[in-house]
């Protein structure tokens, strides 16, 4: 048995890592990330070791993903066979090259061909240890009966090493060289030559590491010269290995999405188009209810749809409007909002968006004493365990749901005001479709904050952002228990009666026999009421400040001029809607404090300024605060969320040094005053929400590429509208059209055309943009723009 965990990586670096799964072969880790790749990748790759105590962790073996091969893989659940990991497999980066054949006359008047290689820098090399690599090439013109190499110097302690080194080779001799030469290259033979390129760690005293190698066929050049950013790719033996053995497989789920979003003015049609849907009449024939309707998953239109709502302050009404559709279909009191429509998934992807900090503040202290301290709950004769007292776990489980019980029905004062002004609208529109039942305006809010919001949340704490890992075995069954109590008390205040004998297992109604119904009842009406009222409140619970990020990341020691390993100290960092801190520890007392009001700007650091990666720099008051971050993800979080706090500052700089100031001088501009006025303008502003990050032009661009994938059912769903409103009669047989809600043929006709016309200007739009690109990128290259890699 084993020790496992796996890790994330963009290319070679690690974004993400698991939790150990102790003593199994077969592990099941049950672990969700989500984040934005903020930089180009050729890989993505999932990596398998096995965790030791003294030695370093053994690497298992490996999945690794073409970028270009992940859309056939995203929304779908596979197995992957791991694969051996290879030294000369593991490559990232690229290397910009300019290559051109010169043709010279020698001088006895003959006519050769001369090859330029001018090699200018790489970017993204991978870190060796952790450390910066010392990196070299080799550069060779290699064909049948050639091989010359030529090398560049080692460069220290970087990954985007700057060569700036130009070779020269003879490609085609005159013929005054003798057959014998070895040297000798027939005219016709360049057709095989080709250009290779070899990046290399320099190892010193140990063996060189491979970094990549890139080959370029001389007969591309043309007699022209050629520039370009080229992917280092992997040895053609990289990868294959001799061993047979089976490794074992890895299931994953993954989900990716890439988006081409054009400039703001292209959308606001379709922007506007969608932002009026809670305006028509019936609402069946607005552009935001198609777009679920022809959806195969409404999942796929639910979240770009409620996200580009939110942003724009037009979720409320629509979710109004699609409720009351949903409730027209309702026969019976006790089953509002227990189905998978359109109005519930709305509802449960905003209280995911909106609630994050309201989940925080009400659950996270008790979720972590429940993981980190968890005492025995188990209650289920069939499951308990030689030795385990049932009383006593009983007693156990009745404090921890007391506990978080006590917790939700003292936190509507916390309660985001969006949650409360939707919650408001369900509970008035379910009293009015069921008027005689005085218990419905409870249970259309319950079914939500109670079964779909808390009990959710309290079973997958790791997947709310409550906890960093999946709980362990015997605490996930705890929390299981927990979530299921939590779900039939909040249905107490919405029922008329209890029934305790409906519970499936008997032990769960022996436990609820020591519950005092009216007690619990009373607390979960006054709750509903509260979270569910227009009474005026702070937004979000703003009193306290909110609670925005945390995590581990390193410091620079302030005002210090030497460059070392002990000036870079590892610190807690804690961000919240009114300060930004770093500690020696978590939970410890801050040691430095910066208020929110006094942030100037929040940039990234080049790389060269301490020979470090993921570095930034929060510039205030005193001297800048160098931090470096873990990895490439992080850092842009971390930056973007400081951005977003701080964008309304009135003293936001417009100006600011790349490079620190080290030395007497700034290494970017080589000034010698410290308050010298930065040389570099700042980046763009970020949407100043501190609560929701969302950006409405992509939104819009999900939800156009999801018209465009189902042209076909729209198109159709137009003919059925024209047919319906042709012919007036019943419908004799079931048609294509026949799972569509049309309630006004007219009116859905209307929206139809609208939608159709605007994504076909759309698409014009891409057409233009990829013609543009396609004629701009060169063979091999990888521009830093990622939107133009060929």
């Amino acid at each position: 048995m084993r020790d496992f965990f796996c890790t994330i990586n963009l290319d070679q670096e690690e974004v993400f890592r698991t939790q150990v799964v102790e003593k199994s072969l077969s592990p099941y880790f049950g672990e969700e990330f989500y984040f934005e790749i903020p930089r180009t990748f050729q890989w993505l790759s999932f990596y398998i070791y096995d965790k030791s105590v003294l030695q370093k962790d053994l690497r298992i073996g490996k999945v690794s993903i073409k970028k270009e091969d992940l859309c056939k893989y995203t929304g779908k659940e596979n197995w992957f066979m791991l694969q051996p990991v290879d030294s000369n497999s593991e490559v990232q980066g690229k290397v910009h090259l300019e290559l051109k054949l010169n043709e010279l006359i020698t001088d006895n008047g003959s006519v050769c061909q001369q090859l330029v290689v001018h090699i200018k820098e790489c970017h993204g090399l991978p870190l060796i240890n952790g450390q910066n690599c010392d990196p070299y090439a080799t550069v060779s013109l290699v064909g049948p009966s050639r091989n010359d190499q030529k090398k560049t110097k080692v460069k220290k302690k970087t990954s985007n090493p700057q060569f700036n080194e130009t070779f020269y080779f003879e490609v085609t001799r005159s013929s005054s060289y003798t057959k014998k030469s070895q040297f000798q290259v027939e005219e016709e033979d360049i057709e095989k030559l080709e250009v290779r390129v070899d990046l290399w760690n320099n190892g010193n005293l140990v063996q060189d590491v491979f970094l990549g190698e890139i080959k370029v066929p001389v007969k591309v050049l043309r007699n022209d010269s050629f520039q370009a950013w080229y992917l280092l790719q992997p040895r053609e033996n990289g990868n294959k290995s001799s061993k047979t053995d089976d490794l074992g497989s890895l299931r994953l789920n993954i989900c990716y999405t890439e988006d081409c979003v054009l400039p703001s003015e292209y959308y606001s049609s379709l922007r506007n188009l969608l932002l009026k849907s809670s305006d028509v009449q019936p609402i069946s024939a607005s552009a935001a209810y198609i777009l679920s309707e022809v959806c195969r998953d409404k999942y796929d239109a639910v979240l770009p749809l409620v996200r580009l709502l939110l942003h724009h302050h037009k979720l409320v009404p629509f979710v109004a409007a699609v409720a009351e559709l949903d409730l027209k279909d309702t026969q019976e009191a006790n089953t509002v909002f227990r189905g998978n429509s359109l109005a519930t998934r709305c509802v449960d992807e905003m209280m995911k968006i909106v609630g994050k900090h309201y989940l925080k503040v009400t659950l996270k202290p008790v979720i972590d004493e429940i993981c980190e301290s968890p005492k025995p709950c188990e209650i289920d004769p069939i499951k308990l365990r030689e030795g385990d007292n049932v009383e006593i776990n009983m007693e156990n489980l009745r404090y921890y749901v007391d506990k978080v019980f006590r917790e939700i029905v003292q936190s509507s004062i916390s309660c985001p005001t969006l949650m409360c002004d939707v919650f408001y609208s369900l509970r008035h529109l379910a009293a009015k479709r069921f008027p005689n039942d005085p218990h419905v305006q409870y249970s259309a809010v319950s079914s939500f904050v109670f079964l779909r919001f808390f009990a959710v949340a309290v079973v997958s704490p790791h997947t709310f952002h409550l906890r960093p890992h999946h709980p362990d075995a015997q605490t996930s069954r705890t929390l299981t228990l927990i979530s299921k109590a939590i779900q039939t008390l909040g249905s107490w205040g919405s029922l008329t009666k209890t029934k305790l004998s409906s519970f499936k297992e008997t032990f769960m109604w022996e436990f609820f026999k020591t519950f005092q119904e009216e007690k619990f009842t009373e607390s979960v009406k006054k709750f509903l009421d509260d979270v569910s009222s227009t009474e005026s409140r702070e937004p979000s619970g703003l009193s306290e400040p909110i609670h925005l990020k945390e995590g581990e990341m390193y410091k620079r020691a302030q005002g210090r001029t030497r460059i070392g390993k002990k000036n870079f100290k590892k610190r807690w960092f804690c961000l919240t809607s009114r300060e930004f801190t770093y500690h020696k520890q978590q939970d410890k007392e801050p040691i430095f404090t910066i208020p929110i009001k006094n942030i100037l700007a929040v940039e990234k650091l080049d790389e060269s300024s301490f020979n470090k990666k993921n570095m930034f720099q929060v510039l205030h008051g005193e001297k800048p605060l160098y931090i470096q971050a873990n990895n490439c993800v992080e850092a842009s979080e971390w930056i973007e969320a400081l951005c977003r706090v701080t964008r309304s500052n009135q003293k936001r700089l417009s100006f600011y040094h790349p490079s620190a100031f080290l030395n007497g001088n700034w290494l970017c501009c080589k000034a010698t005053l410290e308050n010298t006025v930065g040389c570099a303008p700042c980046t763009a502003d970020v949407p100043a929400d501190t609560h929701i990050e969302i950006d409405g032009d992509r939104e819009t661009e999900r939800i156009y590429s999801l018209f465009t994938i189902n042209m076909s059912k729209l198109q159709k769903l137009e003919e059925a509208c024209g047919s319906i409103a042709v012919y007036q009669g019943p419908r004799k047989e079931p048609d294509d059209y026949s799972n569509f809600t049309i309630e006004d043929s007219v009116a859905t006709f209307h929206t139809l055309k609208q939608i159709i016309d605007i994504v076909e200007k759309l698409n014009e739009s891409h057409e233009k943009y990829r013609k543009k690109r396609s004629s701009s990128a060169k063979y091999g290259s990888d521009p830093k723009n990622p939107a133009t890699k060929k």
